[in-house]
């Protein structure tokens, strides 16, 4: 594992580049749109890689809540960590699009509010772990992080069955697209697939040390306690 790490690295880092390459310089220019429809390899794939964690902290979730490992809660832990960023990412950047498309940086749609509603339950588990030192933390954290997940297909499928001002879906409903277009899309949605958990395996490595500090220091608080009986 520790060999995979470092691999993992240098693979994450040739996709993100070759992405790079291929969102700015291969991929055609949009007719409508412009320069500015770039963001859109990067805004979704962002969103992608944030709902992808937020799965991975919802499967970590029940493990811990059914088997009670620590591993399982560290897990939980940096893939929420992560996804946050991630999200953020598409909350930054959808207004940067959309205000040169729309005219405006921000409307009340149905998809905007639900990523916004995402993004604010998942910062409500961070900050619960962060200020909460009850025993029972971990717990609650878990039923609220299965809680938001089920936000995530809400958002999906917004633009599916809801009247949304945000762009339908070209691929599967309908559209088309560029296959130049396609293909740095797909390349970027892996980058930054590969990217986000390399994040989170760092996150998650640096989680299970800081737990096992901290067992060492209980470990040797107790045992200077019974010495000094």
């Amino acid at each position: 594992m520790k060999r995979a790490f470092p691999i993992f690295g240098i693979v994450t880092t040739v996709l993100l580049g070759y992405g790079l390459r291929e969102a700015l310089v291969v991929a055609p220019t949009e007719q409508t749109m412009g320069e500015v429809q770039r963001i859109f390899y990067y805004h979704v794939s962002s969103a992608w890689t944030a709902g992808l964690l937020f799965c991975i902290n919802f499967v970590a979730s029940i493990a811990y809540l059914v088997r009670r490992k620590a591993k399982a809660d560290a897990l939980a832990l940096a893939s929420a960590e992560v996804g946050v960023v991630f999200c953020t990412i598409v909350l930054v950047t959808g207004p940067i699009w959309a205000r040169p498309v729309w005219g405006i940086w921000w409307t009340w749609d149905m998809r905007l509010t639900l990523t916004l509603v995402l993004w604010l339950i998942y910062v409500s588990y961070l900050l619960l772990r962060r200020f909460s030192s009850s025993a029972q933390t971990p717990v609650i954290a878990a039923v609220l992080a299965i809680f938001g997940t089920l936000d995530i297909p809400l958002v999906y499928f917004s633009i599916w069955f809801l009247r949304t001002q945000h762009p339908q879906p070209v691929m599967g409903g309908g559209g088309s697209i560029d296959p130049r277009m396609l293909h740095a899309f797909l390349v970027n949605l892996v980058a930054f697939s590969c990217f986000g958990l390399l994040v989170c395996w760092a996150r998650y490595r640096l989680e299970v040390l800081r737990q096992e500090v901290e067992e060492m220091q209980a470990l040797e608080s107790l045992l200077e306690a019974r010495g000094s009986r």
